[in-house]
Order: C-alpha cells, then structure tokens, then sequence
C-alpha cells in the first residue's frame, strides 16, 4: 500500500484534536464563537491540551466556559495539575467550578491547594457544598467514606408510585446519578434500592413497596477502602449506598469511583512491591524520591551484608570446589524467582479479610507443594544438563561431573521449597501484626531467598561433596 495513503489512513483513524484546539484557542475567534466551537470537542481531549498552553491562555478559556464543561475537564485532568488550575481562576469562577465537581473529586482537588486559597474558594461556595464538603473531609483518606458523592435521589418507602416519580423527577434537577434510587423508612434509615427502569414501566395502581430491593448491597462511610473495596467489586451495581453509624444514608461509591480506588490501590501495592514507601511521579522532586527508596535500601543493604557473610563462611568450599562458584546464581535466581511467586499469590489471597487459620496453613502447604514439585522437575534437568556441561565442556570426570550437578540439582529443590515458605509465610505475618502485606515486597522476599538459596547450596556442597563423597579440584 502506499505509504502516503496509509499515513492519510492513520490521520482519519486518529485525528488530532489536541493540535485542532491549540489553533482554535490561538485564532482570536471571539469568546461566544470560541465557547461554542470548544464545546464541541470532548472534556478529556480540552484536559490534555491545558498543560500545553501558556497561563494566560489557561485564564482566557477559564472566562470563556461555563462552570459546568470546566468541571467536567478537570476530572479528566490529574488531581495535582486541576489543584493548580484552580488556583488559576479568580475566587468566584473556582468556587461555581468546585460546586460542579462531584464532591469526593472537589475535596481531592481542594486538598492540593494551599490551606489559605482553599478556605477562601470555600467560603465562596454554596452552603449545601460547603456541607458536603465538611461530611467529605471527616473521613479518613483510607476510609471508604472519603470516595462517596452525596449526588443521589432518595425516596420515602411509603410512597405511591406516582408520588415516587414526582420526588424523582423534583430532585433530578440536582442529582443526575438516577440509575438507582435509595429508599428510606420513616425514620430515616436505610430502607433498600429502587432500579429506575423498575419504577418507569411500573402503573400507578402498584405498590411502590413491592419494587424495593432490601437486600441491595451497602457499606459504612468509616469502613476502611482496602478491606470492602473487594466487596463492591463483586457486585455489578452502578452505585453503592455509604450508610454512617446509625444507618443513614450519607452518600454513595459510584462504579466510577470503584475504579479509581482499585487502580490506586494497584498502584500503591506496585510501589511496596517494587520496594517503596509510595507510588512516585516524573515531576517529583529528587528528596522525596530518595525519601522513599533509602529506608528499604537500607533494609536491604543489611540483608545482603548478611547474604555475604554467610559466603565467607564457607571459604573452604570454594577453595576446595571453585566449580561451584558457577552455578551460584542459578540457585539464587531460581529461589528468588519461586518466592516472588509465592509473594504474589498470597498477597492475592489475603485480599479476602476473612480467610481462617486453616486455609492460611493449607495455603502454605499448597505453596510448597508446588516448589516440591517445580524444584523436583527442575532438579532432574539439571542433574542432567549440568552433568554432561561439566563432563564435556569443563573436562572433568562422570563421576565428579554428575556428583557436581547432582548437588546442583538437590541444593535447586531444596531451595525452591524453603523459598515458596518464605514468600507465602512473611506476607501471612505481616498480615497477622497488622502491617500491609504489599510491604513483604519483592526486593525483600528476593534478598531473604538468597540467604535461603547460599545456605542450601554451600551448605550441602560441603556436605554431600566434600564430607561424604571427598571430592576436591
């Protein structure tokens, strides 16, 4: 095909609106064409191109928009860069925008704005956001609570269905999250959900009580995110109702919302995984970069002092068998790579808070079970393998070859097993101490399986090698 079709193909495929906003922002087009033009085009591609374009055409467009499409953008746009944009806008044109925002993101946004600015967009805000606000902030970052939106219908249980419509349609005005409608009972608390389409085929002769779903799922605002957050995700619901302590409604977790705490979530337990105290960014600054990787560095650098030690230990080994010295990293890689492994799925595993000590033990078992087996396959093959390497390339005897690599091969299963323990045991302790499991991270298991691994290895050369076979370079 002809490349210059291709590239005219590849133009219509992926069309570059960010570029077609740039000119349209920099054409000098009056405000009220520019305002129709710009709304035309989607928030997200409007948030990508705000980070391109100077301050004061970020202020041009700020006069331009309404509250409501600058809202929409700056959800599109991450939480550090729409805190600055704010602090952008005079004070009024901020607070309209913050009153447009669902209210977890307004409190995420505000809480990257300096103390003196955010008290003073919300002074300028409404006082049913201001509320929101206030109920927002008094729930912990790790409480579920701190992810609702108070941007929900709410009907009386003992409705008709026609009074039901009328207060869904009084209210839809306000809250446009109307796929689910809550109920409550007389006194207020949490009765059951309601689907829309349930009530809009329903006639007015039916019972609005028979459409209630009592057994809708909920949670509590001061549940912490980690430990119910595998709970919404089981469910298929397009919002969740966040109940307080005297089980009143006080919120609700869109799927929306679902799918941010699991990807931040995800992003934390990476980090921990890769052996930081928290997820780092391109823009971060260099101290706080190294705050959060010395501490584990440290940690580490201890481990493998120790890892080194525990080598010179057996200088007699390695002097009296510098063959060995060339397989060592296959034990340790090997050993490092089954107790990551294990790490993972446990960490997997201890997602569900309500495992019993019996499972965490046939958890255990299952996990060496399975090195047993690996290292018992891998084992062979390398008795093997390693036995004709070293009868044929480095030109020693069968007997000294295949004595060598039998060694190999056992000190290979060895490790595995003791490995996979390692990687399923430490994240079921960190869990019993209460410490995040994620903290066992890589590097961690990694460093304590090399320990594992030079033990196993030297330890049984100089049994198996030098003590009962006598075989010496």
């Amino acid at each position: 095909m002809d490349k210059d079709l291709m590239k005219r193909e590849e133009t219509v495929l992926s069309p570059d609106y960010g570029t077609e906003i740039t000119e349209l922002i920099r054409s000098g087009a009056s405000p009220g064409v520019l305002s129709v033009k710009l709304e035309d085009y989607h928030a997200r591609d409007l948030a990508q191109v705000l980070e391109t374009l100077t301050e004061a055409e970020r202020k041009k467009l700020y006069r331009i928009l309404e509250a409501g499409f600058l809202a929409e953008i700056l959800e599109y746009a991450g939480r550090e860069e729409a805190g600055k944009y704010l602090t952008e806008m005079d004070l009024r044109k901020a607070a309209d925008v913050a009153e447009q925002l669902e209210s977890d993101a307004a409190l995420e946004i505000l809480r990257e704005i300096g103390k003196e600015k955010r008290a003073l967009i919300i002074d300028c805000m409404d006082e049913g956001a201001r509320l929101d606000l206030r109920l927002m902030s008094s729930f912990d970052e790790d409480e579920i609570g701190s992810h609702m939106t108070t941007n929900y219908i709410v009907l009386r249980e003992n409705l008709t269905v026609k009074q039901a419509m009328s207060a869904l349609i009084g209210q839809a005005q306000e809250n446009d999250n109307i796929s689910t409608l809550f109920v409550v009972d007389e006194a207020g608390e949490y009765y059951g959900a309601v689907d829309l389409k349930e009530l809009i085929i329903a006639r007015q002769e039916d019972s609005f009580r028979d459409l209630i779903m009592v057994s809708y799922p909920y949670v509590y605002g001061h549940e912490e995110t980690s430990g119910c957050i595998e709970r919404l995700k089981g469910y298929s619901e397009n919002l969740i109702p966040v109940l307080d302590n005297q089980n009143r409604l006080q919120g609700v977790i869109t799927s929306q919302n679902v799918i941010q705490v699991v990807d931040e979530e995800m992003g934390e337990d990476y980090a921990k995984l890769a052996g930081l105290t928290a997820e780092e960014d391109l823009r971060e600054p260099l101290r706080e970069s190294m705050k959060k990787r010395l501490p584990w560095l440290f940690v580490l650098l201890a481990l493998g002092t120790a890892v080194s030690s525990v080598v010179g230990l057996f200088e007699q080994v390695v002097s009296q068998l510098p063959l060995i010295m060339c397989f060592q990293s296959l034990i340790l890689d090997m050993a490092g790579n089954v107790g990551t492994q294990s790490l993972a799925v446990t960490i997997r595993v201890l997602m569900d808070a309500s495992l019993t000590g019996r499972q965490k033990a046939e958890l255990v078992f299952k996990e060496m079970k399975v090195g047993f087996s690996n290292g018992l396959l891998l084992g062979l093959a390398s008795f093997a393998a390693l036995g004709l390497y070293i009868l044929l390339i480095k030109g020693q005897s069968g007997a000294t070859a295949f004595a060598v690599s039998g060694c190999i091969g056992v000190a290979l299963l060895t490790a595995m097993v003791i490995s996979s323990a390692v990687g399923t045991l430490v994240p079921l302790f960190f869990k019993k101490i209460n410490v995040d499991p994620a903290v066992a991270s890589g590097p961690l298991i990694t460093t304590m399986n090399d320990l594992v691994a030079v033990v196993s290895y030297y330890g049984l050369s100089w049994l198996l090698l030098l003590k009962v076979m006598r075989i010496a370079a």
